[in-house]
């Protein structure tokens, strides 16, 4: 068995092998998912208009290839999640930290999320988004609102504990290029 697996891993550092997964990004409206999609998609930053039917990308990154899905976050999207739930390897699920007033819809969102049984040993990976602006929320906030503990919430670096969902807390801004390389990171250990 190891001489397979340092096979593949050499495989995977060379480009040859490649994992594949299935991600979908979720959040509520505004968030900047579809920002974020098209910047790992073309490096870029656009004017994007809100996402109004589901948007399908193919991403590779490192030896994985993401098929993501974008779903939207307006109201009647949000009725549609759970048809593109079925055999997900991950989810991305984004706040914008600059908008407190809207936490308690996104924790409710999240928290339905989480309680799904089909998604109960899937990684989630949730990122606090536009941390460039001066009143987004600290990381302590923004995992205070959304009662991440109440989830067995466990520390960049922590080891999980037997049947514990891995899920992490990553605070980004898509605009300055920052902080979501890490989170993309670390999900990819949990694939597959």
């Amino acid at each position: 068995m190891f001489v397979i697996n340092w096979f593949f891993d050499v495989l995977g550092y060379l480009g040859l092998y490649q994992k594949n997964a299935k991600l979908v990004f979720l959040g509520l409206d505004n968030a900047g998912k579809s920002t974020l999609l098209q910047m790992l998609k073309d490096d870029r930053m656009t004017q994007i208009e809100p996402t109004t039917h589901p948007q399908s990308e193919e991403l590779v990154m490192g030896s994985i290839r993401f098929r993501t899905f974008d779903l939207g976050g307006h109201e009647i999207a949000r009725k549609i999640w759970k048809d593109y739930l079925v055999s997900v390897d991950a989810v991305v699920f984004m706040i914008d930290a600059a908008e407190r007033e809207r936490f308690g819809l996104a924790k409710q969102e999240l928290d339905e999320l989480l309680s799904m049984e089909e998604l109960s040993n899937i990684p989630f990976v949730i990122l606090g988004n536009k941390i460039d602006l001066a009143d987004a929320a600290s990381e302590e906030e923004l995992r205070s609102a959304l009662g991440l503990d109440t989830y067995g919430y466990f520390g960049k670096g922590s080891k999980l504990s037997e049947g514990q969902r891995p899920i992490e807390l990553f605070m980004c801004s898509v605009a300055k290029r920052d902080g979501y390389a890490e989170a993309f990171k670390w999900v990819s250990q949990f694939l597959k």
